[in-house]
């Protein structure tokens, strides 16, 4: 009878499988790790008591209607040009150039008509300039 040998056979270690899972182990713990930002500083900020401001500067509301008809402060407008549009806007401020022009544009209203605006404020000496707008789901004023 003959024996013969086997050769021993070193053992071999596959990696690449663990780190398949250690892979998967990463991304499965920041996926569901949640972040936590905490303050380190606690500040406390100031107080002021100043009183309320008085004297508002005067608002003048412009209406632009959805067919181009402008009103100032409640008051219709004769004529949709922007050199009568900067007369009455001059005439309501009253010399006031830190007056505050609040534009209440309708949704239809043309581009053009929102722009006559601008160009009229402008004429008239009139910089601060805001657009009113409504939220979601409130009813028109």
């Amino acid at each position: 009878m003959r024996f013969s040998r086997r050769r021993m056979e070193e053992p071999e270690i596959n990696l690449i499988p663990f780190i398949d899972v250690l892979l998967v182990i990463l991304i499965f713990l920041m996926l569901s790790t949640t972040y936590s930002r905490f303050t380190e500083l606690q500040v406390n900020l100031p107080t002021a008591e100043a009183e309320k401001l008085v004297q508002r500067p005067t608002e003048i509301i412009v209406a632009v209607a959805a067919d181009g008809r402008y009103a100032v402060n409640k008051r219709n407008i004769e004529g949709r040009s922007v050199e009568v549009l900067s007369a009455e806007l001059a005439a309501a401020s009253a010399g006031k150039p830190d007056a505050i022009i609040i534009i209440s544009a309708d949704a239809l209203a043309a581009h053009q008509s929102v722009i006559n605006v601008l160009d009229a404020a402008r004429r008239a000496g009139l910089s601060r300039l805001t657009f009113a707008a409504q939220g979601a789901g409130e009813t028109p004023r």
